[in-house]
């Protein structure tokens, strides 16, 4: 089989080696036998899903939308009217003409009445007694019994004692404090901080010669090593299979492709051919017989039967028509006619007059003596 140079995977350009060339053969030939059950399984759901598209999937889709368009649509709309009939108008109705009149007349205008006859007045009533009564009381009531007697105590007891005890604490407490501090901790503080920066030092360069020699026994005895089998081994042998994967998927894809085509060609010389044949042979000379020798005939016998309806129907209403002026003119007499009735003009529509006579039949519009006239000739 002769497949297309552009869809060949290209040469590698460097890295290739023995085990390259020794791997590469096998490992398609596994992968191969690995992908063909796996891409004709493929081709198959892709050609059935297609299918099961075509001759379901999209007839239900439409089935669905005109169900939905036909039936669903004119039944939601009639029953969302009957829900708005049923449980909305009435409940707006009542809280329209039942609840807010009610409601408005029977609690608002009471307690605005009252509000305003009521409670107002007595509001500012309370008001003014608590403005010009209540608060200057209880504020003189407040300085007479608080404000003075703390403000005393204040001036007179607690000032001279917090000037003292300040004096006491500064002489007792903080001159001995500052001096400790200045004396003893500060150069004691100084001599820690210049041993321990020493010693800091020693161990951050000790630490730095542990880390420098950790890390190169690690490159030296696992980076370099993994590198090496990952450029030798891995990497090579990982573009290999991924590069069989894609040639075995594409030869599988051929294969599925030919073997396709093979079951095709027996469906239609073993199933299409024979329907086709019995189609033709059978189906069509039946259906033009039953076209011919049956539809015709009931076909040209209903429109007979539909034009002998018609013309019932119009001798009838004829019929009809002629029993209704009968009736017409035994119940009310001869229509009343002027001079165009002793001239032999009809009583319905002369070419004189635009009026007519009730139930009398439409008369010819040309003059009666013309006729006579025609006639003689």
């Amino acid at each position: 089989m002769d497949f297309d140079k552009h869809r060949t995977p290209t040469p590698y350009e460097g890295g290739e080696g023995c085990l390259t060339t020794l791997i590469r053969i096998p490992v398609r030939i596994v992968v191969l036998v690995l992908v063909l059950p796996v891409r004709m399984l493929w081709d198959l759901l892709v050609a059935g899903g297609r299918l099961l598209d075509r001759l379901l999937l999209r007839p239900l889709s439409r089935a669905a939308e005109w169900f939905c368009d036909q039936v669903l649509a004119p039944a939601a709309k009639a029953l969302a009217w009957l829900a708005v009939a049923l449980f909305v108008w009435p409940w707006v109705g009542l809280w329209r003409y039942v609840v807010v009149p009610v409601v408005h007349y029977g609690v608002v205008v009471p307690l605005v009445w009252l509000h305003s006859a009521v409670l107002v007045p007595a509001g500012h009533g309370l008001r003014w007694v608590y403005t010009r009564l209540l608060v200057p009381a209880v504020a003189a009531l407040v300085t007479l019994l608080l404000v003075w007697p703390a403000v005393g105590v204040w001036r007179y007891l607690l000032r001279p004692l917090g000037i003292g005890a300040v004096w006491l604490v500064t002489t007792l407490v903080v001159l001995p404090a500052e001096w400790l501090y200045g004396r003893v901790l500060t150069p004691l503080g100084h001599g820690v901080a210049w041993v321990l920066g020493r010693v800091g030092r020693g161990l951050v360069v000790l630490g730095r010669g542990l880390w420098t020699g950790g890390a190169w026994l690690v490159v030296t005895l696992l980076v370099l090593p993994g590198a090496w089998v990952y450029r030798r081994v891995l990497a090579p042998l990982g573009r290999e299979i991924v590069t069989a994967v894609g040639v075995a998927w594409r030869i599988a894809g051929f294969i599925s492709r030919a073997v396709g085509r093979v079951l095709a060609w027996l469906g239609r010389h073993l199933v299409g051919a024979p329907a086709v044949w019995v189609f033709r042979a059978v189906c069509t000379p039946v259906g033009r017989f039953l076209r011919d020798a049956v539809w015709a005939p009931a076909r040209q016998a209903a429109l007979d039967a539909v034009r002998a309806v018609r013309g019932a129907l119009s001798t009838a209403r004829g019929t009809l028509r002629l029993a209704r002026r009968d009736a017409w003119r035994a119940l009310v007499g001869e229509p009343q006619v002027g001079d165009a009735r002793k001239t032999g003009g009809s009583a319905a529509r002369t070419l004189g007059r635009t009026t007519t006579v009730p139930s009398a039949a439409p008369a010819s519009e040309i003059s009666p003596q013309v006729g006579k006239t025609v006639e003689r000739g």
